[in-house]
């Protein structure tokens, strides 16, 4: 039977401006950044993805090299969008990103003009998309020049392969640098993606400040910092979860310390009659230059818990004054290195 999405699904998400662009955004965006690649399980990604829908969730955030393999996640959803979501594309918002390595010799990652357009025209093909709504440059390559990664994102505007452009995980300098470049080429750089959650605040040493004078969206991704600000760690580390695994999230991660954290914030989710979860999203959602929160799921019930944090988004003086005593650095930001590089202006 073809999927119809819910009548009601706009009636059940707030959506909020993306910075001082015409581009609303759901409160909360769904990532596939982990769970959706070619050794996941293909419905159980589709049912993820249209119940997402239905509950309002129109913005879907993808990589070229989310998988794993790396471009799997982009070819399952390609077929979700064709198949099941197709009438709906005009309520859509799809992004994807271009920075980290997707094929072998030295033109397969960074932010050559090279690369990022031979990588969206993959993107373009593995989702069977003429064009995507926003389209990101990855990460900042300290050995290319910014304008020419700046040029390969005007590029990508004005051959209709993309609407909007934005950046992920730049400094506050690099994020003004390519916003200046992009404004004196016409072109408006919508948004910025950074890792944020209540072990990893670098945001709030200047970008978050520098977004809102530039009229910049933030998206911060990770806000339940790999899935350790969820109530699966609070006795140690589970057999089942991510850090158990090779991949993104390393048991270092795990020290007495952070787990004294998320116990600590647990009770404070607890008392406020919410999921640790839904107290890390709702957190990340407090700041005002915070457009979206970008989360991942493993499963549509973990989807569900994650949406119903916009539940209660309100915050105490004294709640906040007790989540700042825990939310302290962990040691968890996997990107910083990309946030702190400098960018190559000449």
């Amino acid at each position: 039977m073809p999927y119809l999405a819910a009548a009601d699904r706009y009636s059940r998400l707030p959506y909020r401006r993306c910075g001082r662009s015409g581009l609303e955004l759901p409160a909360i965006s769904l990532g596939l950044w982990q769970n959706f690649g070619g050794v996941d399980p293909a419905e159980t990604g589709r049912q993820i993805i249209l119940k997402a829908f239905d509950r309002g969730v129109t913005h879907f955030d993808l990589a070229n090299n989310y998988g794993p393999p790396p471009g799997s996640a982009e070819s399952m959803f390609g077929e979700i969008i064709n198949d099941d979501l197709k009438p709906y594309r005009d309520e859509i918002v799809v992004s994807t990103k271009a920075g980290y390595r997707m094929w072998d010799g030295p033109y397969g990652e960074w932010g050559s003009r090279k690369y990022v357009l031979a990588s969206l025209d993959q993107s373009l093909r593995r989702m069977k998309l003429d064009y995507v709504d926003i389209f990101y440059s990855h990460r900042v390559d300290p050995n290319t020049p910014l304008e020419e990664t700046v040029g390969a994102l005007e590029t990508s505007v004005k051959s209709g392969k993309a609407l909007y452009v934005g950046v992920s995980s730049y400094s506050p300098e690099a994020t003004r640098a390519a916003h200046q470049m992009l404004k004196e080429r016409g072109i408006r750089a919508l948004i910025h993606q950074p890792s944020y959650s209540m072990l990893n605040r670098w945001v709030e040493d200047g970008l978050l400040k520098t977004l809102e004078e530039l009229g910049m969206g933030c998206i911060p991704f990770s806000p339940l910092a790999q899935g350790f600000l969820t109530d699966k760690y609070l006795d140690g580390k589970p057999a089942d979860a991510r850090a158990s695994k090779e991949g993104s999230f390393s048991q270092a991660m795990i020290t007495p310390q952070n787990l004294e954290r998320v116990r600590a914030l647990h009770a404070i989710a607890k008392q406020r009659g919410q999921s640790l979860a839904q107290m890390a999203i709702a957190w990340v959602l407090r700041n005002p230059a915070v457009t979206s929160a970008l989360i991942g799921a493993r499963t549509v019930a973990q989807l569900e818990n994650s949406l119903d944090a916009l539940k209660n988004l309100e915050f105490s003086k004294e709640e906040l004054a007790a989540i700042d005593v825990h939310a302290k650095d962990g040691g968890i930001n996997l990107w910083k290195t990309s946030s702190s590089s400098k960018v190559m202006l000449d």
